[in-house]
């Protein structure tokens, strides 16, 4: 067996046999964000690594355990490192988006996070929260479920180390997005995809990296996926092998069997596979879903590879066969892939909490672009002249310079000078989002937010818009999931689409991908009190201000008010 997940297996026993006598343990990591050389594509580069791992390290924890881990950051950027999907239940202060619940740790400081996993287990990931650094810098957070708890499905025979598919750029990816805000137009996609860090055997370069992971015929195997990536969905497949997904965004579905699996920014898939084949070497490859940008991306063409050994096989054996993709704008196998998708029955006792019946706060959200006047003196490279930005319901975010959630904490929820209350239900400007050369592209600058009761139900329905052109937005809600009861092409139309809800059995995730030139409906109950940043997972449209934030209210007691912020929290201060 290769060696990497022999050393996988060895620690997963470790862990296992380590946990059996207790009912949940404290786990302690020690992250150091580092500079580290590394090489890809015939060129080297330094690049920031945590623990001089690209990716970064695994970390195992289990349902219930405590987490601490200590971030030292030893980089010449402030940043933070965000749990992505972990539920971060009476913990917003260890969530960590910049300028949202923490300021960012500055250079030669260090910051522990300290959480709970509360009702959870399955795949997510961590990975850097401010600007474009987590390009590099993430890693795989897997909860395991508790000792003597069954799957819902087949138990595999066997597990796979996480595949991570991220985006590699030969420049620095900060001076890139720099540039792209400055000069106001698009930004210099990446150079190539990756699995786990490496591109594979169809880049220049790259063969001799490439991740093989070996099986044994006839097992049936778990394989847990990370779209890592900044800007782009993906779809993931492996030469001559049937797929079945079980798993999204940490939580059960019902298996739904496909050949290729559609993953947008920010989310985790698990699927079984069965080693049925013949004894042979497959690839699993990467390729590009991008209907927007079709003729600007080449990865339908350069899929990023891995590869798929049987045991006992050669690797001089014949070149594996790559597997077949959608096109690169196949709208209609995206759309039918997430609409596919159930989770499982919470009688079953998977959800820590049931479908929302009734909804308290209702919410339409409409998601696109905007198009701002260019600064005086400035030449900028948008439409006619213009300044490329984006927005929620026509408010393009405006990152404040002190944390919202230490400024919620510390004043209260009146107005203050870092945000104000009166994010709006419905879109500032309403007009027909899914039109034909929409006039209608203005945005207003502001921090704003939308205050929700503790235990309310709340709806938002996610819009895509015609402004520039449509786009299939993954929109990512921190510290919970919420439930995919709908979703549908064209503009909603309450009267006609919610009676179509599935609220029996709906998907639950912590990101979901608007259609192309369609809307979402999610719904949550705001049970965890703090702040909760709402952002789509592009990062370029993150960067241009497609963002928000919820405020959950305290309950009543301590067991439903956020405690007080930890005596380390970063200071904003220089």
């Amino acid at each position: 067996m290769h060696s990497e997940i022999v050393v996988w297996w060895v620690f997963l026993l470790v862990l296992g046999s380590s946990s059996g006598s207790v009912f949940a343990r404290t786990r302690y990591f020690n992250f150091t964000v580092q500079t580290t050389n590394v090489t890809r594509l015939c060129y080297t580069k330094a690049l920031l690594t945590v623990n001089g791992q690209f990716p970064g390290p695994t970390s195992y924890v289990r349902e219930g355990d405590r987490v601490v881990v200590n971030v030292t950051n030893l980089s010449s950027y402030d940043l933070t490192i965000h749990w992505h999907g972990v539920r971060q239940l009476l913990s917003c202060w260890a969530d960590g988006p910049a300028f949202i619940t923490q300021c960012p740790i500055k250079t030669n400081q260090s910051y522990v996070h300290r959480f709970r996993i509360v009702d959870q287990r399955g795949t997510l990931f961590w990975h850097a929260h401010q600007s474009w650094l987590r390009a590099t810098i993430h890693g795989a957070f897997i909860i395991l479920k508790k000792n003597k708890v069954g799957y819902p499905f087949e138990k595999p025979r066997e597990e796979l180390p996480p595949l991570i598919i991220g985006e590699w750029w030969n420049a620095n990816t900060e001076d890139i997005i720099a540039q792209a805000l400055v000069q106001g137009g698009g930004y210099n996609i990446s150079d190539a995809i990756t699995i786990n860090g490496q591109p594979g055997d169809l880049y220049n370069c790259s063969s001799d990296g490439t991740v093989v992971y070996n099986v044994s015929q006839g097992d049936t195997i778990l394989l847990r996926l990370i779209n890592a990536g900044m800007n782009f969905h993906f779809f993931f497949a492996i030469a001559n092998h049937n797929l079945t997904v079980v798993e999204a965004d940490a939580e059960y579905t019902e298996p739904y069997q496909t050949d290729v699996v559609v993953l947008a920014p920010g989310q985790t898939t698990n699927v079984l596979l069965t080693a049925n084949n013949s004894v042979g070497r497959y690839y699993m490859a990467v390729s590009v879903f991008s209907p927007p940008n079709i003729t600007l991306v080449p990865y339908p063409n350069v899929s990023a590879t891995a590869i798929l050994a049987y045991d006992n096989v050669s690797a001089a054996s014949s070149t594996p066969a790559l597997p077949s993709f959608p096109a690169a704008n196949d709208t209609s196998y995206v759309n039918n892939f997430f609409s596919s998708l159930r989770g499982q029955n919470y009688s079953r006792g998977f959800y820590y909490y049931k479908v929302p019946q009734k909804v308290d706060i209702d919410l339409l959200h409409t998601v696109g672009y905007s198009l701002q006047p260019c600064p005086s003196g400035q030449t900028c490279q948008g439409p006619n002249g213009t300044l490329i930005r984006s927005s929620i319901s026509n408010i393009t975010f405006v990152t404040p310079q002190l944390s919202i959630l230490q400024a919620y904490y510390g004043n209260g929820n009146g107005n203050n000078s870092v945000y104000t209350t009166d994010f709006p239900d419905v879109p500032i400007f309403e007009y027909n989002y899914t039109g034909i050369n929409l006039a209608n592209k203005v945005a207003l600058p502001g921090t704003r937010v939308r205050v929700i009761p503790f235990n309310s139900t709340v709806q938002v329905v996610y819009q895509d818009t015609a402004t520039l052109f449509f786009e299939s937005h993954p929109i990512h809600l921190h510290g919970q999931n919420f439930y995919i009861v709908g979703m549908g092409t064209g503009t909603f139309n309450a009267s006609r689409d919610t009676p179509s809800f599935n609220l029996v059995n709906p998907v639950s995730r912590n990101t979901v991908s608007v259609p192309y030139g369609g809307w979402a409906a999610v719904r949550f109950q705001a049970v965890n009190p703090g702040v909760w940043f709402v952002h789509c997972h592009f990062d370029i449209h993150s960067s241009w201000g497609m963002d928000m934030a919820f405020i959950t209210l305290n309950g009543i007691g301590a067991n439903q008010s956020l405690p007080a912020p930890p005596l380390d929290l970063p200071s904003c201060v220089s």
